[in-house]
């Protein structure tokens, strides 16, 4: 039977669900975390560079704030709808629980392609968006943070512009800001840090020789790049990288800091001097560990059985469907959950927003140590459920989460 194709957010509600049905859980906890508390659209429009003017449609989705402040990205992508903000929304709030940050979740995004615009463009759009959803988002209320397509500068900007509509200094308002005003060390590489830690301690439990394991990587920006370099420092070649461009392969090792700077120069992995390009994904390739960090549904029932890799560390949000994990599962296959792989990214958001409230600045090792010790900590109480329970990482993950949740719920008067 062909599989059924859900909507991401009727994939995580699925998630959660089988948590709390696993934790046997009250009927009320489903109820509530099934759905964002709040969603706002917004239309704003933006003057062109040749005197034009168009509208865009943005959204902010805030699912749950028992825990804390919601907090949760931006992202700029053609995709971008009001059921996709609301899936990575509902994987924010469970993704700041199962490593213990006092947030819940929230996701936002504009519909559009940033290549189609120019910087000044693109500057006026990140502004005007800022200030569309300034009411509903601070210091202390929802913190959002880079995603797909944004990053440290645009960060900058919608503080400032954040400043300019409220009056109000809060630097801690955004995460993931330039170093040099507000940021925070280690911030940048932390998500695909994180990827790479992970996927390091699977090993270890598969009894993986990190200096034999070849890896591949799908989607090559700061997540995949990050990832790939730390899981090459640690030992392992990276054969195989993606991106929207196709795949290239070396059997003996990508070098990886090589390729970064090439893909910086040009916009691409495409034509590397330092590989040859292949037709085939790198989902399916002959690699043992695969890290997917592009973008949602990457591994689905047509491809599932083919995968060689015994162990996958997800790097994007929700890139496996659930008619894939049923089939990893019978294949042997650990999957290490988005929730938990890419959990880097808001542990030092988490930091950068501390650092901004004491107004005060931590150094780069300390901070990494600080993101490993953490994320360790979650894998290994996630591999505990998940040998008592019977069941897969990503269950064990959202039982962990869920039942934080549930419990500041429940102390809190909600059920």
């Amino acid at each position: 039977m062909a599989e059924k194709e859900l909507s991401v957010l009727e994939i995580a509600q699925g998630q959660v669900k089988k948590a709390c049905d696993k934790l046997q859980t009250n009927q009320a906890v489903y109820e509530i975390l099934k759905n964002p508390m709040r969603v706002l659209e917004v239309s704003f429009h933006v003057k062109m560079d040749d005197g034009s003017t168009r509208c865009f449609t943005g959204y902010r989705s805030q699912h749950n704030n028992a825990c804390g402040p919601y907090k949760g990205g931006i992202r700029f992508h053609p995709s971008v709808t009001v059921e996709e903000v609301k899936a990575l929304s509902t994987w924010m709030t469970f993704k700041c629980s199962v490593v213990g940050l006092p947030f819940g979740g929230a996701k936002g995004g504009v519909a559009l392609d940033p290549r189609e615009f120019s910087d000044m463009e693109m500057e006026r759009i990140t502004r005007e968006f800022a200030r569309a959803v300034a009411p509903i988002i601070g210091e202390k209320e929802d913190i959002p943070a880079p995603d797909v397509n944004t990053n440290a500068h645009t960060m900058a900007l919608m503080v400032d512009e954040y400043e300019k509509t409220t009056g109000n200094f809060e630097p801690g308002i955004f995460t993931g800001k330039p170093v040099e005003f507000y940021g925070s060390l280690a911030r940048s590489e932390a998500t695909g840090y994180g990827v790479a830690v992970m996927a390091i301690q699977a090993a270890q439990k598969q009894r993986i020789d990190l200096s034999e394991a070849r890896v591949g990587i799908q989607g090559f920006g700061n997540v995949g790049s990050f990832a790939a370099m730390y899981i090459e420092q640690a030992g392992a070649k990276v054969t195989y990288v993606e991106d929207h461009t196709g795949c290239i392969y070396n059997k003996h090792g990508l070098h990886i800091k090589n390729l970064m700077d090439y893909n910086k120069k040009y916009g691409s992995i495409a034509g590397y001097p330092g590989a040859t390009a292949v037709d085939e994904s790198v989902i399916t390739a002959d690699v043992d560990i695969l890290m997917p960090c592009a973008l949602e549904n990457q591994i689905h029932g047509k491809n599932a059985s083919d995968i060689q890799a015994s162990i996958i560390s997800e790097g994007a949000n929700g890139p496996t469907t659930p008619e894939a994990d049923r089939i990893l599962e019978k294949k042997s296959v650990l999957v290490i959950p988005d929730i938990l792989a890419n959990s880097g990214g808001v542990t030092v958001s988490y930091f950068e927003w501390v650092q901004n409230l004491m107004r005060h600045h931590w150094e780069f090792e300390l901070i990494q140590t600080k993101q490993r010790n953490i994320m360790e900590k979650a894998f290994k109480e996630i591999w505990e459920l998940k040998s008592d329970h019977s069941v897969d990482m990503r269950t064990a993950a959202y039982m962990l989460s869920v039942k934080r949740i549930a419990e500041t719920m429940q102390y809190r008067g909600w059920y």
